[in-house]
């Protein structure tokens, strides 16, 4: 297996994750079930791969730092990798037959379902669950303090602002768009977050990792609540593997084969977590120009779960808050998953098969 890196693709469409999107369904067909059928030891051609250069990505960076992908795969599978910044650019490139497979947050994935008819994208797998929360002011000691502050999200939409949003509702205060209402949610991009919590231009985030232990650790935060206490059994999905449709129906090996490569990954995390976090700073390094200090990735890490399982339930939970606080229209989500595939790789392997939550 060979690897070739692209540029890396900013967030050139925030609309996407904000706009609401009409309703919309779907079913796995056929692509589905030859994934699973194929044989992808016998794969051969280019897996076009997005993920992001962060933390809550580590199962593609360690995949493709410590060449966990490049001795998994068959020798001639290429990857050609893009790294993307946010979410709706990784959804743009899908739409335009840019990529094949890609790592991303759940609320994205929600809005690329809907907003093709169900027709673009299935997912196919877990990568990473927790990692997000509130931390505040050392002077914020109660949610009825959070009234009149500005509380930080990375962008108007995506997964931490629509949990923010409505835990916010939740509590009683008003919100709105624009950064008005009780508690001024204001989008922030997650590399500046800090220097605005630093100045006070905020006085909260609801951020995710590795700004999440960042802030705790470097910058006088205190934890106020982090996200797992509000999610049955502790887990969430914050990232999980998206693929195409086309690419789904049309290279079913290439699928298979790539799942292979995926769960290799999630065992070396978890049989060499230092190795593993090493080989994650190493490649956000490389694409950033900026390690992370090594206090705040451990920290990190241990806010993690790395996890084939998609976590079904709390994207039918995700979508339904978006919902209710008025960033997403109704959509129905039957259809999403196209876990065959990744089944049938766990069951080779002789492990539990994940749920899809009726959403299959």
């Amino acid at each position: 297996m060979s690897i070739r890196r692209r540029n890396v693709i900013a967030a050139a469409g925030a609309a996407l994750a904000a706009a609401p999107v009409l309703a919309a369904c779907g079913n796995v067909d056929a692509g589905s079930t030859a994934a699973a059928e194929a044989d992808g030891s016998t794969a051969s051609g280019t897996i076009r791969l997005g993920y992001f250069g962060n933390v809550t990505h580590a199962p593609a960076l360690v995949g493709l730092e410590s060449g966990v992908f490049k001795d998994t795969l068959p020798s001639a599978v290429t990857i050609e990798e893009t790294v993307f910044n946010a979410g709706p650019s990784a959804i743009e490139a899908l739409f335009a037959d840019a990529i094949d497979v890609s790592y991303i947050g759940p609320n994205p994935a929600i809005n690329g379902w809907a907003q093709s008819g169900g027709q673009a994208l299935h997912i196919i797998g877990g990568s990473t669950s927790g990692g997000a929360g509130l931390v505040v002011d050392a002077s914020i000691t109660t949610a009825e303090d959070l009234r009149g502050k500005a509380l930080a999200t990375p962008q108007l939409g995506n997964t931490q602002d629509v949990a923010a949003r409505y835990w916010l509702k939740e509590q009683g205060f008003a919100t709105d768009e624009n950064g008005g209402g009780d508690v001024s949610v204001t989008p922030i991009d997650n590399a500046e977050v800090a220097a605005a919590f630093d100045d006070g231009t905020v006085q909260a985030a609801w951020a995710v990792e590795p700004r999440y232990s960042d802030l705790l650790l470097k910058h006088g935060a205190v934890e106020f609540l982090n996200e797992r206490e509000l999610w049955e059994g502790g887990e969430f999905v914050t990232t999980h593997i998206i693929v195409s449709k086309k690419f789904l129906d049309e290279q079913p090996a290439l699928v298979k084969a790539f799942l292979e490569g995926h769960l290799a990954a999630l065992d070396f995390i978890a049989e060499k977590p230092e190795e593993a976090q090493t080989a994650s700073n190493d490649r956000i390094e490389a694409l950033t120009d900026k390690r992370l200090d090594d206090a705040v990735i451990a920290a990190a890490w241990e806010n993690l779960t790395f996890t084939a399982d998609p976590i079904a339930t709390s994207l039918q939970g995700s979508k339904d808050h978006a919902v209710e606080i008025g960033l997403l229209e109704e959509v129905d989500l039957k259809g999403i998953y196209a876990l065959d595939a990744l089944n049938q790789v766990l069951a080779d392997r002789g492990d539990a098969e994940v749920s899809d939550g009726g959403l299959g």
